[in-house]
């Protein structure tokens, strides 16, 4: 039997489509199962990660709130986004990537049985962290409205209770590409506010928007600023998955708790990374603006490829859900099916999120060039014919 903690938790399905992908040593199998991308990371940052293996003080545990330089950088790209004035040495903490500071952030937040309160579809990795920290996952729907994810905003009101403790989103979400509009964000904050909750708000893929390109940060709002937690990393705009830095900026009141879970968590970030990570937030706005226009194009292929087939059209982020449930399949059926009749690696969606999850399949666009993902079509064609 597990520990109690691990209750709800499921594992997220990317592992093990990998695993197939790989052992099927097939270069000619599409990979759309993981959050990856091939476009490099911005001017300066191989160059920079280089230079710090070769330093003795990025070879450290200290400083353990890290560097100051990128501490400075994430706080003033924070302000920027948010309008509001963050001073760097009472607010920002970097973290061993995004996903890291959240859990921080929930572990330094939540009582056991505290409610959180996430849109619908949404990553398992944030579920099973609010579930790890002891809280209780409630389920905001987002709907299908004229072919992109809409807030449900009396699911919202439905998913708010005496015991919410905090709002956990995400615009663009993962996996859905759905983004929350002003208004939309305006009636999230209130209900924050009438709760007197925590906004924890995952920056990941902020400025990676397709249709409108003016991001909205929730700490912009009337009030929001004083119960506001942003947490950001260089993984996803700046294509860095692999340096693993982050960084957390929270009210003053609340960041020596979130640094006292920090130390006793990682303990510290990955030196050798944090002065690319510092390099990479100084980018031009070009750098991403080129890549956001890339990664625009391989999702306009996709969903070109599938007209026909019941897919959501992502207004940002990295991936798409194709909604299986309406050809009579479950997600790992359809995966089953792509992958043996197509040679297309997909992850199915049990567990991100409430029990409909399971009838979605997610696609990853933002790793495969235009050129392979032309044919898409046919090989949905190949795995699905009979059931269009």
């Amino acid at each position: 039997m597990p520990v109690s903690r691990l209750a709800g938790m499921a594992g997220i399905g990317v592992d093990r489509m990998g695993s197939l992908a790989d052992q099927s040593e097939d270069a000619g199998l599409l990979r759309l199962e993981n959050l990856d991308t091939d476009l490099r990371p911005p001017e300066g940052v191989v160059e920079a990660t280089r230079e710090a293996a070769a330093e003795d003080d990025a070879n450290s545990y200290l400083p353990f709130p890290g560097f100051d330089a990128l501490r400075a950088a994430a706080a003033e790209r924070v302000s920027r986004s948010s309008g509001v004035a963050y001073e760097w040495r009472r607010t920002t903490l970097i973290s061993a990537g995004g996903l890291n500071g959240i859990l921080n952030v929930l572990l330094a937040t939540l009582e056991p049985g505290d409610e959180v309160v996430l849109p619908d579809p949404i990553y398992i990795g944030l579920v099973n962290r609010v579930r790890l920290a002891g809280g209780v996952p409630r389920f905001a729907r987002c709907e299908v409205r004229d072919g992109v994810w809409t807030l449900d905003r009396s699911s919202l009101h439905d998913a708010v209770s005496e015991r919410t403790r905090a709002f956990l989103m995400m615009s663009p979400a993962m996996p859905s590409g759905a983004v929350l509009s002003r208004e939309d964000w305006a009636v999230v904050c209130q209900a924050c506010r009438r709760a007197d909750a925590w906004m924890i708000y995952d920056s990941a893929m902020e400025r990676i928007l397709f249709d409108d390109p003016t991001p909205v940060h929730p700490a912009s709002f009337e009030a929001m600023a004083e119960r506001t937690i942003t947490v950001g990393s260089v993984s996803k705009e700046y294509r860095m998955i692999g340096w693993r830095v982050g960084w957390i900026v929270a009210p003053p009141r609340l960041i020596d708790d979130i640094g006292l879970v920090s130390i006793s968590n990682v303990v510290c970030n990955v030196g050798i990374a944090q002065a690319a990570a510092r390099v990479a937030l100084g980018a031009p706005e070009e750098d991403l603006a080129g890549a956001t226009a890339e990664w625009r194009r391989r999702r306009d292929v996709v969903l070109d490829e599938l007209a026909g087939y019941p897919v959501v059209k992502p207004q940002g982020g990295w991936s798409l859900l194709v909604d299986v449930a309406a050809l009579g399949l479950t997600g790992s059926q359809a995966s089953q099916r792509l992958l043996e009749r197509a040679r297309v690696a997909a992850t199915p969606m049990d567990g991100w999120g409430s029990e409909r999850s399971a009838g979605f399949l997610r696609l990853v666009f933002s790793n495969e060039p235009v050129e392979r993902l032309r044919g898409l079509g046919d090989r949905f064609d190949a795995a699905f014919a009979e059931r269009r």
